[in-house]
């Protein structure tokens, strides 16, 4: 039986290994906030653990912090050399969960990858569930594994995906994902960032 005081707080665990970057770097919230683009609130929070990123804040965080995104999920990690060969087994992740996705982070022990591969269960059923659209520069690749999805894209009418359906676009192009089911739909996405990121 798993003590509810030590169980696995990913929340709590992330926030305190963001404040461990900024602190690191000698940087105030204000500095990481004018670096990354984000509210000063939700660097505060994300480091109390009061509040999970999605992944395009994510990627404005680690940018303005100038770390991997795999900074956030493990203190140390081994940088993918030419020749290298990585296995991920059913379970090795690091899991971030938002309001309307859980993320699961492959390979966070593996720093400087060409592309972020990602499992996830989408949570929300249809667009209202969301503040805003999801954007990040790059590209982006979605297979979903279980269900079916939808997929909103800035501009263009709403994409149905069953399961074996995939979907490759510009990132940069406000996207949500939601499940078309009572059942949360299963997906596999990989990210690649675009120049300069």
């Amino acid at each position: 039986m798993t003590d509810v005081k030590h169980a696995p707080n990913p929340r709590a665990d992330f926030g305190r290994r963001l404040r461990q970057l900024r602190r690191d770097r000698g940087w105030t919230l204000a500095e990481v906030a004018d670096r990354s683009g984000l509210a000063i609130s939700t660097i505060s929070k994300a480091e109390r653990g009061v509040i999970s990123l999605t992944y395009d804040r994510l990627s404005q965080l680690a940018r303005g912090l100038e770390v991997d995104l795999a900074a956030f999920f493990n203190a140390e990690g081994q940088s993918f050399e030419p020749g290298s060969f990585a296995v991920a087994r059913k379970g090795d992740f690091k899991r971030q969960e938002t309001p309307n996705y859980v993320y699961e982070m492959l390979f966070p022990d593996l720093w400087n990858k060409a592309m972020t591969p990602m499992m996830g269960s989408l949570k929300a059923r249809e667009f209202m569930d969301f503040e805003d659209f999801v954007r990040h520069p790059g590209q982006e690749f979605l297979v979903v594994l279980e269900g079916a999805v939808t997929v909103f894209a800035e501009g263009r009418e709403p994409v149905h995906l069953e399961a074996g359906d995939s979907l490759y676009f510009d990132s940069a192009v406000g996207h949500l994902y939601a499940s078309d089911s009572d059942q949360d739909a299963r997906i596999l996405v990989v990210c690649v960032p675009g120049a300069g990121t």
